[in-house]
């Protein structure tokens, strides 16, 4: 019987062992998948914490129902019918600039209306077909690509604060083709976002009526989707399908190297296990640690990946004590504003269950790429600074009378300039080590849904190596 290990027990990790188990098992190939999790429990950074009738999300409350990955594991692992869609509300999304909450504009009209955007700025955005091309052959920033295309006011109030809140990242330094490479591949195509509007909406008439889907500038849209007792029953689920005997937790990883009578050899402080695949689902410093005995340049490559920090509150309150309109999803705060705080969702409203009847949850991030000094911050001022910016922002003067704050060291990976780049090499580096294969957010997308498809790859090409050996 072959042997395959999975080091990471995150939904990378889960879904991969998950789907190898499952289609080495309709092959006929003889298999022992084993994931090795160092924490004591499975789900990576996905857990949804019960506490005084509050369910906090540790780390991300969803995911979209747009594309199809994370849907089809639901399906699989027959949790569907449990599925939980986020209010109709959670469309309403909101920017605080110059003092006050703008809603972000949803079609032309109320675009023009808004206030969020100055008249100047609105020109400047008017202008965009006329705006230069990308520049041949350049990795471009978010930030250069805001100037250049869509002028500095929209860099500093739409796209700034969309990146703070994905990747909690500073758009002078992420890469447009590695973060939206849908976007890049528009611009290219058809030469500017207005005119890819205009065509693709003309597109999505004609095929509509064949059932056919065509991605908007801005790629994929959808519902942010979960489940009643929270994003956790996703990893749980593979958790139990998977069984104890197949998920060892507690299990840290010292190093992977090749071996002299199997392909690889798995050191644990527990010992030592050799393997015929191997597939590393762990965020990419800690591969890079792993994998040094491998080789030094794969090593090198994956600890090229930075990696930015972020703090969450989760605030409680009395929701009569609230004066403020909650109907929404929340609101991000531009970097210009000076504010602690990169934003504040009313996780309440955006899915039943997260708060004791009338009461309402908050949950604020803050640090990211551009602040990674809060993450040392005591709690007490953790408290103090977002207190002070939802009352800036909404008006609340009353204290929180429940309080839970997270912290993530390293939460998010950051396609930076170069990204691309790293990967390729990756990949040629790799291709020297047949049987051994990465998974996870650090490489092609940061979502759940992204997740889920890195592990069905890898599930694919691992099963493929094994039945060609």
């Amino acid at each position: 019987m072959k042997r395959a290990l999975i080091i990471g027990g995150g939904i990378s990790g889960l879904a991969t062992a998950f789907y190898l188990q499952g289609r080495a098992r309709a092959e006929g190939v003889e298999l022992e998948v084993q994931v090795l999790e160092k924490e004591d429990h499975p789900g990576g950074k996905i857990r949804s914490i019960k506490d005084q009738g509050y369910l906090c999300e540790w780390g991300p409350n969803g995911f979209l129902d747009s594309k199809p990955q994370t849907l089809n594991l639901c399906s699989d692992l027959g949790i569907s019918g449990e599925l939980l869609r986020s209010n109709d509300n959670a469309r309403k999304r909101f920017i605080f600039s110059d003092s006050m909450l703008h809603r972000l504009p949803e079609n032309g009209p109320s675009f023009f209306a808004s206030k969020l955007i100055s008249w100047p700025g609105k020109i400047r955005l008017a202008m965009e077909p006329f705006s230069p091309g990308s520049p041949p052959g350049v990795d471009e920033t978010l930030a250069a690509f805001g100037r250049r295309r869509l002028g500095n006011e929209a860099l500093q109030k739409l796209i700034s604060p969309m990146v703070s809140g994905i990747f909690a990242g500073d758009p002078e330094t992420m890469s447009l083709k590695a973060c939206f490479p849908r976007i890049a591949e528009l611009e290219s195509e058809y030469g500017g976002l207005v005119m890819a509007m205009v065509l693709l909406a003309r597109k999505k008439r004609r095929e509509r009526a064949a059932g056919k889907v065509v991605s908007s500038v801005s790629g994929p849209g959808g519902i942010l989707t979960s489940f009643r007792e929270g994003i956790q029953q996703v990893t749980a689920s593979l958790a139990e399908r998977l069984g104890a005997g197949c998920v060892m937790t507690g299990q840290t990883v010292r190093d992977v190297s090749t071996g002299k009578s199997v392909p690889y050899r798995v050191r644990t402080e527990a010992g030592e296990l050799d393997a015929d695949l191997v597939v590393v689902a762990t965020p990419s410093f800690a591969a890079a640690g792993m994998l040094r005995s491998v080789q030094d340049a794969i090593a090198d490559i994956l600890a090229e990946i930075p990696y930015a920090s972020m703090t969450v509150s989760c605030f409680g309150y009395e929701r009569e004590r609230i004066e403020h309109n909650l109907d929404g999803f929340g609101y991000l705060i531009p970097k210009v504003e000076g504010m602690a705080t990169l934003g504040t969702l009313w996780d309440s409203s955006i899915f039943e269950n997260r708060a004791p009847e009338g009461h309402v949850l908050l949950r604020s991030m803050l640090g990211g790429a551009c602040f990674p000094e809060y993450i040392e911050l005591p709690e007490e001022e953790i408290v103090e600074r977002v207190q002070k910016n939802l009352q800036t922002t909404m008006g609340i003067s009353e204290c929180p009378s429940f309080v839970r704050v997270f912290r993530h060291e390293k939460a998010i990976p950051q396609y930076t300039v170069g990204h691309g780049a790293r990967l390729t090499a990756l990949e040629e580096r790799l291709e020297a080590f047949p049987g051994l294969f990465l998974a996870g957010n650090s490489y092609r997308g940061i979502s759940l849904n992204d997740c889920v498809a890195s592990a069905v790859k890898a599930a694919e090409e691992g099963l493929r190596y094994l039945m060609e050996r």
